[in-house]
């Protein structure tokens, strides 16, 4: 018979009564003195930490990457130095716009960020289940954000402000044209494809370097749901997207996904017709075709959702040697937005926390702060350069080789190469015409009360973009085509 537990305070002392406060008699107030009670109401007051400011409700599991090929050319990265070798992983997956509490069925772009716990460190891409995204400056970041969120009123979601946004930033139409058709509502997680959106790069032994797009393909098949049945579940079970997951994994039914990759070398790049690190644009499947390297499964369910979801913390600045970043405006942006948002959210030494610690030994100057795990450092020196031998110190050879760069330091219009259209016009003529009534049903609905200023705005870009697409939402609005 296995000997009963007692119960102690956090602090490890045992708890003699968890039934009773200390009052001063039977019928008298309580005691400030009682410990046990304070700690519980004052630990209870603080287990909320502040959620996501976007990508808050979220589902995620842990996995293995294997690779299939031989990556030598491309990257010195050790994860890719064996075929057949295996990197445990962690993927997150999630909504953009809502907050914790919302449901898995909206109409959103869906998280897709994927931590590797590698031999040199941790590596995160972060991405969606869309190849661009709204915007192509982190400047305007906080204000697209802002326009997903509620209205500092009536604290409401509002198709105004949305609408207003995108008819004043034709960049997005891309994104518009991906979220509102049938792909915009993914039935659960397990069924969608995942992207690195942003352009990254991979630096091989010889210090080449290739610029590289991510993608992961469903081998589950892709599935949506139907704009009714999302709005049904989100009443009934808003909870979706992580029953399914986690009821998957748990019955071995392990998602994958076949890890594929686009690749341009720094001349293609640089004689490339478009901007190669606009995230608004996708690169020719064509010009440059998937390339197959590896498989992503998940097998295994966080043990606790607090712990190992919601302190899960990703960030493009993770980084090791054989992979790189890319001159990608919002990427860029988000090397900074990302670490600081976990710094404000988790805290300082969110690193430390278990989720997020790296597999290998960890030597850095980096002292104090709140939750400060281990011994801090102990006595070793917390500055550099040092008179210790045994203290840690730089390797040069993990350097990156140099990126060209040219032009007088300014703010630059990104909008002047004035294509916004051909791409959202190419993917509109690939759908269907069943997948079109969808898109444009879709896009209709979510106008509907928009003033006539931003509804003409906007129908300006769908027939810059395709004559039958302006006329379909012309029409569906009830508005005089062009």
């Amino acid at each position: 018979m296995s000997q009963t537990k007692t119960l102690t305070t956090a602090s490890g002392a045992p708890v003699a009564d968890n039934q009773n406060s200390r009052s001063a008699g039977p019928r008298g107030p309580l005691l400030l003195e009682d410990f046990h009670l304070i700690e519980k109401l004052a630990h209870f007051n603080r287990e909320n930490i502040p959620e996501r400011r976007v990508h808050a409700k979220g589902s995620g599991a842990h996995g293995t990457f294997t690779l299939t090929r031989d990556m030598a050319q491309y990257s010195s990265a050790k994860l890719f130095d064996t075929i057949g070798k295996q990197t445990p992983t962690f993927l997150r997956f999630s909504t953009v716009g809502g907050e914790r509490g919302s449901a898995d069925t909206e109409r959103d772009p869906r998280g897709f960020a994927l931590k590797f716990y590698t031999e040199e460190g941790n590596w995160d891409i972060v991405g969606n289940n869309t190849p661009v995204f709204f915007i192509r400056d982190p400047l305007k970041f906080p204000d697209f954000i802002h326009t997903q969120k509620r209205l500092p009123q009536s604290n409401l979601k509002s198709a105004q402000m949305m609408w207003d946004f995108w008819s004043h930033s034709p960049e997005s139409l891309h994104q518009v044209t991906i979220l509102f058709s049938d792909r915009g509502i993914p039935d659960g997680y397990r069924h969608m494809h995942g992207f690195g959106s942003h352009t990254y790069s991979l630096i091989n032994a010889a210090g080449e370097r290739h610029w590289v797009k991510w993608h992961y393909k469903t081998k589950q098949g892709i599935k949506n749901l139907p704009p009714a049945e999302a709005a049904r579940l989100a009443g009934t079970d808003p909870d979706y997207a992580q029953r399914d997951l986690f009821g998957a994994i748990e019955r071995g039914d392990f998602p994958k996904w076949r890890v594929c990759m686009q690749i341009m070398t720094e001349a293609q790049a640089a004689a490339h017709y478009e901007n190669p690190f606009d995230v608004t644009k996708t690169w020719s499947q064509k010009e440059f075709p998937l390339i197959e390297i590896g498989e992503l499964e998940l097998n295994r369910n966080p043990l606790n959702y607090f712990a190992e979801v919601e302190q899960a913390a990703f960030g493009p600045s993770n980084m090791v040697p054989g992979v790189g970043l890319s001159p990608d405006r919002m990427l860029q942006g988000r090397v900074f937005a990302y670490a600081d948002a976990h710094r404000y959210r988790v805290g300082t030494n969110h690193q430390h926390l278990p989720i997020n610690a790296p597999r290998v030994p960890v030597h850095t100057y980096q002292r104090d702060g709140a939750m400060a795990f281990g011994n801090n450092g102990g006595a070793a020196p917390n500055y550099e350069p040092n008179s210790f031998a045994d203290a840690p110190k730089q390797a040069p050879q993990y350097a990156e080789p140099p990126l060209a760069l040219s032009g007088a330091a300014d703010r630059y219009d990104h909008r002047v190469d004035s294509d916004y259209y051909s791409h959202a016009g190419a993917l509109f003529r690939l759908m269907n015409d069943e997948q079109k009534a969808l898109l444009i049903n879709n896009i209709a609905g979510a106008m509907d009360g928009v003033s006539a200023d931003v509804v003409e705005r906007q129908l300006q870009h769908f027939y810059n973009a395709d004559q039958a697409y302006g006329d379909g939402v012309a029409k569906a609005l009830g508005v005089m085509a062009k």
